[in-house]
């Protein structure tokens, strides 16, 4: 169904419309100066909570190797690289743990966390378009946090399916962190700041990777009751010390704030909805599963969790086993990507955003360009990985710039809904998220089960997980760049709000509320 472009083109803003009948440039220009806007404190505790998020799903993956009693299993189950001949580098055995666990049975009890994390992601993105997304999101993050301080004791006294049963809780509480940020993202920033906000905040995810991987490592090694536990503590600690505060210092959306500046409200909704009445009309359902842009956003989304999630969890136990780095040195350097990640996503925003404002690319150019950068930067450097053998420094070089280089997907298809379906942002990222986590979720059971195999070469074991993981990243962002759209579609269009209602037969006054209290809905 084409969209009707002879009746739109003049509420057109640089090819990409986010409410009818804007005033062109008027909100924007008239922006309040102020030296720290409510908006810009909403995204910051947005990027705290996205950090805490990702801190609770990181920190295993280093706990793990504190862990397990790797002396122990070594004989069966797990061995080091020997392939390289180096002798003079050191195999830590001093930090063994307490568990007997197999390398394969590690890839469940890390994938558990993901198992409760999927399966909230589509009906937390419903629950929030109809309530909000504020309390869902800070309780949701409080239960991840409340249930970090039983992890110790889930795995002591539970054993592996207690540890998996607490990891799963967890997710649970984790699911709403993605589709309830994205709504929020929706109601709190206008268009012209969309690419640097929503990556200021998604880079919250490597921040927290940052932070946790090495912290994570000091606190095994040096930490209290035994070590790893002091892990879960003390980021259990502070989650629940944001979730508060969120809870308390951030509203819904403008409208509701009482004590944000008159001018920046007024700003903020002139920016998203213009004059117009606000609609909120039901979900087309439908039309989105009709949509191959949205596909096209899905299959980048499930493509990138396949290899993020490859590297996240597998990364640490990479260091140990094959490049022999201790614990403390082990989550330092599993850091370093992440940092690359975080700074290259915050500078590769503003280059989108200017290159969308200063009309030279269009929205699907921009997106589509800084996208392949990507996804095709860590496909490539996964690949380049698998072949430099014992060379310890190259390899972490060269997956430090290819983890860096995948900052850009949160200016390609992470922001990409909000392009598509200002309205239905928070529930597209929420089945993408759904089923990106989907994907995701079996890369550390596909990689734990391969490198479990001692009867072919451990070296060329961990050359078949970086492949795959490669293609991965470049299959789906080439199936991303034919597909895809930075253009509105026309099944969010507010002009065909009332007739498809009349059409449908419905007298439901709830479909045609009026702004501003519809400008909760994403």
């Amino acid at each position: 169904m084409p969209f009707r472009r002879s009746s739109l083109n003049h509420r057109h803003r640089d090819g990409h419309v986010l409410v009818w009948n804007q005033r062109n440039h008027e909100a924007l220009e008239k922006q309040p100066k102020r030296c720290f806007a409510t908006r810009y404190f909403v995204t910051f505790m947005l990027f705290l909570g996205m950090a805490n998020a990702y801190v609770m799903r990181t920190n295993m993956s280093v706990a793990i190797v504190a862990m397990v009693n790797h002396t122990a299993i070594k004989t069966h189950d797990e061995e080091y690289d020997d392939e390289c001949g180096d002798r003079d580098i050191p195999i830590d055995d001093s930090q063994d743990g307490e568990f007997p666990w197999s390398s394969a049975l590690q890839g469940y009890i890390l994938s558990s966390f993901f198992y409760g994390y999927v399966i909230t992601q589509i009906p937390f993105g419903i629950l929030a378009k109809k309530y909000g997304s504020l309390r869902f999101l800070g309780y949701g993050m409080l239960i991840n946090s409340v249930f970090a301080f039983l992890v110790p004791v889930a795995a002591r006294e539970g054993g592996v399916w207690g540890l998996c049963a607490v990891r799963f809780i967890q997710g649970l509480g984790e699911g709403p962190i993605v589709p309830c940020t994205h709504a929020l993202l929706a109601k709190w920033i206008p268009p012209n700041e969309r690419s640097r906000m929503g990556a200021a905040v998604y880079a919250g995810a490597q921040f927290g990777t940052i932070i946790s991987m090495p912290l994570s490592g000091l606190l095994a090694e040096y930490g209290f009751d035994g070590g790893w536990p002091s892990i879960f503590y003390v980021f259990g600690i502070v989650g629940t010390v944001w979730s508060i505060a969120f809870l308390i210092f951030v509203y819904e959306d403008p409208s509701v704030h009482p004590k944000i500046d008159e001018r920046e409200q007024k700003y903020i909704n002139d920016a998203l909805w213009g004059t117009d009445v606000v609609k909120s009309p039901p979900i087309p359902f439908k039309a989105i599963v009709k949509s191959l842009p949205f596909y096209a956003i899905l299959f980048a989304h499930m493509g990138h969790n396949y290899g993020y999630e490859t590297l996240m969890t597998e990364l640490p136990t990479y260091m140990k086993q094959v490049l022999r780095f201790s614990l403390k040195s082990n989550g330092l350097l599993s850091s370093l990507p992440y940092l690359a990640m975080w700074l290259f996503s915050m500078f590769i925003s503003v280059i989108a955003d200017w290159m969308i404002s200063s009309k030279r690319f269009s929205h699907t150019a921009t997106r589509k360009l800084i996208n392949s950068i990507g996804q095709y930067g860590p496909g490539i450097a996964l690949i380049a990985a698998s072949y430099t053998g014992c060379d310890r420094a190259l390899t972490l070089a060269i997956l430090t710039i290819g983890v860096g280089l995948n900052g850009g997907i949160y200016s390609g298809f992470k922001i990409n809904h909000l392009d598509l379906t200002p309205r239905f942002a928070g529930f597209l990222m929420a089945i993408t998220n759904c089923l990106a986590n989907l994907a995701g979720l079996l890369a550390p059971i596909a990689a734990g089960n391969l490198i479990s195999d001692h009867s072919k070469p451990a070296m060329g074991q961990w050359q078949i997980v970086f492949f795959i993981a490669a293609f991965v990243y470049i299959i789906c962002g080439t199936f991303y760049n034919i597909f895809g759209s930075g253009e509105r579609q026309y099944w969010d269009n507010p002009e065909e709000d009332e007739k498809a209602a009349l059409q449908a037969g419905s007298s439901n006054p709830q479909m045609l509320t009026t702004a501003p209290r519809a400008i909760s809905s994403s």
